[in-house]
Order: C-alpha cells, then structure tokens, then sequence
C-alpha cells in the first residue's frame, strides 16, 4: 500500500493546493470549536446576546463548508488525484461535512439558550451540561489536532473517548427524566436542556467520525461500522 506523502509532489502548485485546503479545514474547525464554547456558556450563563451571536455565526460555518468542498472539486478535475493524495481529498470532504454538522448542533444549543434565558436559573442545573460540553469541545480540538498531525493513534483515543459521552448522555436523561416526574413545573426547562444534552451527544459522535476519517487517510483502512477493538487492531497492527 502507498505511504502517506503530502507536500512531496514534483508541482509545488499542488503542494500549495493541497496545504491551502488542510488550513481551511483547521480554520474551520476552530471556528466551529469556538461556536460549541460561545454556544454552551450562552445556555450555560443565561446569555440571550451570546446565543444569538452563535446563531448568526452558522452562516460563516456553512460558507467555510461550500468553498472547502469546491476547492475540492476544482482538484480532483484539474489533478485527478491517485492513492494518498485521494484519500485526504476524501477525508477533507467527509471531516467539513461532519464540521458542518458539528455546528449545526452548537446552533440549536445556542437556540435552547436564547430561549432559557429568560426562565428561573435554580443554581448548580447547568453544571453537568458545562462539563460534558467541555469535553466535547476537547474531543473536536483533539480531532482536529488529529487531522493536523496525521496521527492515527491519538485519533483512536479520541474516537475510544465518544463511549464516555454516550454514558454521560445516558446518566443525564434519566436523572432528567427524573427531575420532572417529581416535578411537573420543570418539564418545559428539562425538555430544553434534553435537547441540549443530546446536541452535545451527536457532536461526540461527530468527533468520532472525524477521527475514522484520520485513520482512513493515515492509513487507508475504512474503520467505520466497526467495533472499537477492531479499529484498534487496525491502527496498532495496520496491514500492508
């Protein structure tokens, strides 16, 4: 199987090309990183401006996503790329859509938190929110830092580490549901905040596919709909 070789090609242009891509796709990707934060402390502190910022910010998110994925295109007419080089056109693809998505998900929380803003704040019901969206805010900066590096096995880490969020998840909806059957008057609250919790479940998943696609593009091994074992056996054992 080919190596991994980028930046190595006889035209410096599509050294350029390809390097130009990549950096959009971390700028991107800190963009998006910053929505989960602004959209999570919005929810978080009550912060009806700072979640309408987050809102209007989608637009850039979805802009970034349309000119990566033409940028992509006018390579592969232009290049017709072969072996590694396909595979991080690919790759680049599939981790903006899931970028993409990753922001769509901040936008609802940024949503749930304009419209939170204005009920009762009992002290302390966020706090578990704000801790699971730090760590999905890290699982997407690990990714990425991922995708940078070329690093198969921090991206298998970071992918082990969406099994932690689904508990999380799973912990959270029945102490939610809890909640309001022993309080019907928080049910409106709860719901919003269920909503919010399950955003910060499908970003980790998000994150996880972003890490697939890394270990696709190190070492061409498609390790999605696989067990977390399986993948493992890939990145540490990889077939030639």
């Amino acid at each position: 199987m080919d190596k991994l070789s980028i930046n190595t090609h006889i035209s410096r242009q599509f050294n350029a090309e390809l390097e130009d891509i990549r950096q959009h796709v971390l700028t991107m990707g800190g963009l998006v990183e910053e929505q989960i934060s602004d959209a999570v402390k919005a929810l978080v502190d009550g912060d009806g401006a700072l979640g309408e910022e987050v809102i209007t910010r989608d637009a850039e998110v979805n802009r970034m996503e349309v000119f990566i994925d033409e940028a992509c295109s006018h390579i592969l007419v232009r290049r017709q790329p072969t072996a590694s080089d396909l595979r991080l056109i690919v790759a680049v693809i599939k981790t903006i859509t899931d970028l993409e998505r990753i922001g769509d998900e901040a936008e609802k929380i940024a949503r749930m938190g304009v419209h939170l803003a204005s009920q009762d704040r009992p002290q302390g019901a966020y706090a578990e929110l704000a801790q699971l969206g730090s760590y999905v805010r890290n699982m997407v900066h690990g990714a990425l830092d991922a995708f940078a590096r070329l690093d198969a096995g921090n991206a298998l880490e970071i992918a082990k580490s969406d099994e932690h969020v689904d508990r999380k998840y799973e912990a959270m909806m029945r102490q939610s549901i809890t909640f309001m059957m022993e309080d019907p008057r928080t049910i409106r609250r709860m719901l919003d905040i269920l909503w919010s919790v399950r955003a910060l479940e499908r970003i980790g998943d998000h994150s996880r596919n972003i890490c697939e696609y890394v270990i696709y593009l190190v070492h061409g091994k498609d390790v999605r709909h696989i067990t977390l074992e399986e993948m493992e056996k890939e990145v540490r054992n990889p077939r030639q």
